[in-house]
């Protein structure tokens, strides 16, 4: 088959042999891939990427070495191996979380050399994991329930509460889907902040309650207007007089270094912040500023497939407009030319790729 394969820190397309399914699982031909920000990530610097993998308990393999990309799928059905139940037909659109499991070991499907992804034009997976595409859902905007299942997961773990605050700090792909899985759940004030101009757009077209540009204005200026008490003694003294406040919840879904320490300096006291975004540098934050606000710090990491399920039915059913973020579309030819593209937040937030 032909794939845009992992070479040194670039890709080239070429020809690398077809996958073959094994028991409990099928082939798929791959209709539309989205293009992670982990993926630019992992081949800018496959060093970080391979330490932060190995250090959080994965099995990391080096993208140098020649990897087919891709984790945000969706296919049409064209084999099925071995001990397979076949509930679905042959020709059916499916998608499902990037979980390979097989004979051949477990990985995450992209980034397992005997897990190819979506950058080639066919695929493995496995059967228990694969789900149906509804009926006139475009295979494009299927795939993108992979980010936003990430999203559904980060919301969920955050423990949000129906009146507290949210920001979400960062408008790529996950963070708009972190706006979109608030609103689908009814949650607001949704604060949505990026310094693209475009990127705020579609945070807004997400159902986003305010947009704020960095640049010109404070993320952490709105607490006292939203009714959150920025101060750990406000917040003691409203607890001792049985008037709980108003909590925060803060998305961080930039993962560069120096934005987490920003986070806990202008948190309000008492709030929640969500590590979303995977910062693979070091960093340094005041362990003492977050302790003394009473601050929780929570990380999120994938989606399970119930979380992925229900983020398709959302998805389906219109309550999730994923679709609206979809900036471009491109052959395999043009994978490469699509990573710089992204480089550029007021060009692109998500390209699919069509192989």
């Amino acid at each position: 088959m032909r794939a845009a394969l992992t070479h040194g820190k670039t890709m080239i397309v070429t020809e690398v042999p077809d996958p073959v399914p094994l028991e409990g699982q099928l082939l798929v031909r791959t209709l539309a891939c989205g293009i992670c920000g982990s993926d630019l990530h992992a081949l800018a610097d496959p060093d970080a990427f391979m330490e932060t993998t190995r250090r959080s308990g994965g099995t990391p393999y080096d993208p140098r070495d020649g990897l087919v990309f891709g984790h945000e799928f969706a296919g049409e059905i064209v084999e099925y191996g071995p001990g397979t139940q076949r509930a679905l037909p042959i020709g059916a659109a499916v998608c499902g979380p990037p979980i390979g499991i097989g004979p051949q070991g477990a990985g995450i499907i992209g980034y397992a050399p005997m897990f190819p992804g979506g950058y080639g034009e066919y695929m493995i997976l496995n059967e228990g994991l694969t789900m149906a595409v509804p009926d006139g859902l475009d295979p494009k905007v299927a795939a993108i329930t992979e980010p936003f299942s990430v999203a559904t997961r980060a919301v969920s773990r955050s423990g949000i509460a129906e009146d507290s605050v949210a920001v979400v700090l960062g408008l790529g792909p996950i963070g708009l889907g972190v706006v979109a899985a608030l609103k689908a759940r009814g949650h607001g004030p949704v604060l949505a902040a990026d310094f693209s101009p475009r990127r705020r757009a579609l945070a807004e077209g997400l159902g986003a309650d305010e947009l704020i540009d960095p640049a010109a204005v404070s993320p952490y200026g709105r607490w006292a207007d939203l009714g959150v008490p920025t101060g750990t003694v406000d917040r003691i003294a409203a607890e001792l007089l049985g008037t709980p406040a108003r909590e925060a919840v803060i998305f961080e879904c930039v993962g560069v270094p120096g934005v987490l320490n920003q986070v806990i300096d202008g948190a309000p006291a008492g709030s929640t912040i969500m590590l979303v975004g995977v910062c693979m540098q070091h960093d340094t934050v005041e362990p003492g500023v977050a302790a003394t606000k009473e601050l929780t710090l929570r990380g999120t990491f994938g989606a399970y497939p119930a979380e992925y399920g229900a983020t398709l039915h959302d998805i389906a059913e219109g309550r999730v407009d994923a679709g609206s973020i979809i900036t471009g579309t491109v052959g395999l030819d043009d994978v490469a030319d699509a990573f710089t593209g992204l480089a550029r937040p007021d060009a692109h937030a998500k390209i699919v790729v069509v192989p």
